[in-house]
């Protein structure tokens, strides 16, 4: 039986990746591509897949011979006591052994080392999928979490000026003390906004740079990717996504194991070689001799092992069975969490934004002709700001959302 190199699909992990370049721009699909390239995890992963390989190589080949030599009939009583001479069976022997596992053992060797090779290449590509996955949402949550700085900083200068009219109004006469301390309440609220906001910034980035190292530092170049979110399909290839192809590759290993526990209850034989030098005056002789085992004791030697890899066999099984419904599970919750996502991002679009639009257009006209204040109308602009920034948190989710489906599940074809 042959051993082929396992070729892995990492390819179909990226999406739309370019060329790589020291520095170049942090676009999302360097950062995931970059992770791919540069993961200490996944060079390990690679590196055990190599090593299975190498380890497979003598998987089903012969013992190493035996080289025997000894003397045989060398008498220890009697007139020729202690010659090497008076007896005449009396002789020195070389020869060679073979040990011949039986073919049954041979075959479940190399199916094993076969199945550790398939083992190790699919553990790499649940990795790769984790690597992918990690940058991937670390990148849009950094996105994310920048506009609505930016955007946080907006809603401060709309505060600072409401602070000035209220303070105007104070002075005419037209407002209470009290009510000029609404924008100094409000601008503590929006310093404590914003040092979260930039302390989830940090950690985002840090997470980035868990996967692409000092580039995480760069500026972001570009926008969210816009992946898509395919249920119907997602849950066809829900059986072929790398975590139940590595049950898959477990169960392999195991069937493996089982058939070569199997095959110790089958005899394996040898055969052996000899010359014999005697005494000149005898002459000389070669022999040949072959040995059988005999597995006679299975019942407390082979049996135990073979039920125990039939257990083994179960668990693999019973834990593939429960990863499905787990990923199920899990798949459906975000179908659901995605869609209401969208939702929310749409009457955001569709509903709240045009009303803050429009209540700012009629503060406006009002304003113009004298009757409103500016106050009521910055208090609107600042309303507009919120539903944006409460738009970029669902986007973030949303996309996170997107991603972590996308890697686990539509790069598995």
């Amino acid at each position: 039986m042959s051993f082929k190199s396992f070729y892995l699909p990492a390819q179909l992990l990226l999406v739309g990746i370019a060329p790589l370049a020291h520095a170049a721009p942090l676009t999302f699909s360097y950062a995931v591509s970059s992770a791919l390239q540069q993961s200490p995890e996944l060079s390990a992963s690679q590196t055990a897949v190599r090593s299975a390989q190498s380890s497979a190589i003598p998987a089903g080949a012969l013992p190493d011979p035996k080289l025997v030599t000894g003397i045989d009939n060398f008498p220890i009583s009697g007139p020729a006591a202690n010659s090497f001479t008076e007896e005449s069976m009396t002789m020195e022997k070389l020869g060679v052994m073979q040990d011949f596992p039986n073919s049954a053992k041979r075959d479940a060797r190399e199916d094993v080392a076969s199945a550790q090779i398939q083992q190790a290449g699919s553990q790499h590509n649940v990795l790769q999928v984790d690597v992918a996955q990690g940058a991937a949402v670390a990148w849009i949550t950094r996105y994310y979490l920048e506009q609505q700085l930016g955007l946080l900083q907006q809603l401060e200068h709309e505060n600072d000026a409401l602070g000035k009219a209220l303070q105007a109004q104070v002075v005419s006469g037209r407002t209470g003390l009290a009510d000029s301390l609404n924008a100094d309440e409000k601008r503590a609220d929006l310093a404590d906004r914003e040092d979260q906001l930039r302390r989830e910034l940090r950690v985002a980035t840090a997470t980035l740079s868990r996967y692409i190292g000092q580039d995480a530092e760069q500026p972001l170049v570009g926008h969210a990717p816009d992946l898509p979110v395919d249920g119907a399909s997602y849950i066809k290839s829900l059986q072929k996504t790398a975590k139940i192809q590595a049950f898959n590759s477990d169960t392999a290993k195991a069937k493996a194991e089982l058939r070569a526990a199997e095959a110790e209850k089958k005899p394996d034989w040898s055969v052996e070689l000899d010359y014999q030098r005697r005494d000149p005056m005898y002459g000389n002789m070669v022999s040949v001799q072959f040995t059988v085992g005999l597995p006679l004791f299975a019942a407390s030697r082979q049996d135990p092992i073979i039920a125990a890899k039939t257990l083994d066999l179960t668990q693999v099984g019973e834990l593939r069975d429960a990863a499905i419904r787990q990923l199920t599970n899990q798949l459906d919750n975000d179908l659901a969490d995605y869609a209401t996502l969208g939702r929310q991002i749409a009457r955001i679009d569709q509903q709240w934004l045009p009303l803050a639009r429009q209540k700012v257009s009629l503060l406006t006209a009002s304003y113009s002709r004298g009757t409103s204040d500016s106050a009521a109308l910055i208090n609107a602009r600042s309303a507009v700001l919120e539903q944006q920034l409460r738009k970029a948190g669902l986007q973030s989710q949303r996309d996170q959302l997107a991603a972590a489906l996308y890697y686990i599940f539509a790069g598995v074809q």
